[in-house]
């Protein structure tokens, strides 16, 4: 895709992991070899923690550094043979001082890294009868805003619980973005609740796409991934929606749109910025 054109064909890998690393990295390099040849995809996503099992006592034993470690390196290798960009889900990343991060990784076509997000947000709940959660045992969150530009298009990424938060989405839509692409695993609790809800509403605040892509759904995991990963237009609209087992949904995106619905509904033009601030961008 250029800047003359609109179009971007964009994969979504919804894949199922298990507790050996190796396999659940190969099963993403074999199943994005699989969506290249069949569709032939300019961008591919990946699932929040697709190389391990989501749950605060697995992130440090699973840590690896990125760039150097072996999920980053099979990431770039894949993502240079194709010629294609991957949004690389999230991996725990042994970072700075020995913390760990929830952190999304963004190659590009020569196999660099070209973005990285450590997650803002960390899932810290305790919803009585339903799911008790709390990150922040073992991972510490992230600060910087993470906004990568493929074929003249502005994309920015999320994680997860980050979702939950629109001054988020704000800033990345205050920064010119067309689409925010966040790798998440919405629980058995809150997935029928406010999965579908989630994206929709940052869609239409900020008129652009949203794209989540989530694990397969394994009932036999500690934590039970609700599934249902899903591409939302600026209208709001569920374009695809997958089910709750491993699946590749593809999709043509049309960035056309997101300029159609701001001239449509000018909101951000009248915005009353001289009674409330949301004017910041995100550096």
């Amino acid at each position: 895709m250029n800047k003359s054109n609109s179009i971007m064909r964009l994969a979504l890998l919804q894949l199922k992991g298990s507790k050996d690393k190796t396999a659940n990295v190969q099963n993403a390099i074999s199943k994005i070899e699989a969506a290249v040849k069949e569709h032939k995809p300019r961008l591919i996503t990946l699932p929040e923690c697709f190389n391990c099992p989501y749950g605060t006592k697995y992130f440090r034993e699973y840590s690896e550094r990125i760039p150097d470690g072996y999920t980053s390196q099979q990431l770039s290798g894949i993502a240079k043979k194709h010629n294609i960009y991957i949004i690389g889900g999230t991996i725990p990343e042994l970072g700075e001082n020995d913390a760990i991060y929830n952190t999304c990784t963004v190659w590009d076509p020569s196999g660099q890294l070209i973005g990285k997000h450590r997650k803002m947000h960390l899932f810290d709940i305790d919803v009585k009868g339903g799911v008790r959660f709390k990150e922040s045992e073992t991972l510490s969150s992230g600060d910087d805003f993470c906004v990568i530009n493929i074929d003249g298009r502005k994309i920015g990424v999320g994680i997860c619980y980050d979702i939950r938060f629109e001054e988020m989405a704000r800033l990345y839509r205050n920064e010119g973005c067309e689409m925010i692409v966040y790798p998440a695993a919405f629980n058995m609790t809150t997935g029928p609740l406010h999965w579908e809800l989630l994206q929709r509403s940052r869609a239409n605040d900020n008129q652009l796409f949203v794209v989540t892509t989530s694990p397969a759904r394994d009932t036999s995991a500690d934590y039970v991934a609700y599934g249902h990963s899903m591409i939302v237009d600026p209208w709001a609209k569920v374009l695809k929606s997958a089910g709750v087992d491993e699946e590749t949904l593809v999709a043509d995106v049309d960035f056309s749109l997101v300029e159609q619905v701001r001239q449509q509904i000018p909101i951000f033009t009248q915005r009353r910025l001289d009674l409330y601030g949301t004017q910041r961008r995100a550096k």
